[in-house]
């Protein structure tokens, strides 16, 4: 018989959204940035 298990709180799942939401946004700026020198005119 499977346990119920309760949801987690609210806070610790936007917590983990902010986490990964800048995680991602974080990783895109860094490419992005890197992409600029390598592809900047000399």
């Amino acid at each position: 018989m499977p346990r119920k298990t309760e949801p987690r709180p609210l806070a610790r799942r936007l917590m983990w959204f902010a986490v990964l939401w800048l995680g991602g946004v974080g990783t895109v700026a860094l490419i992005s940035f890197g992409l600029r020198l390598w592809l900047a005119p000399k």
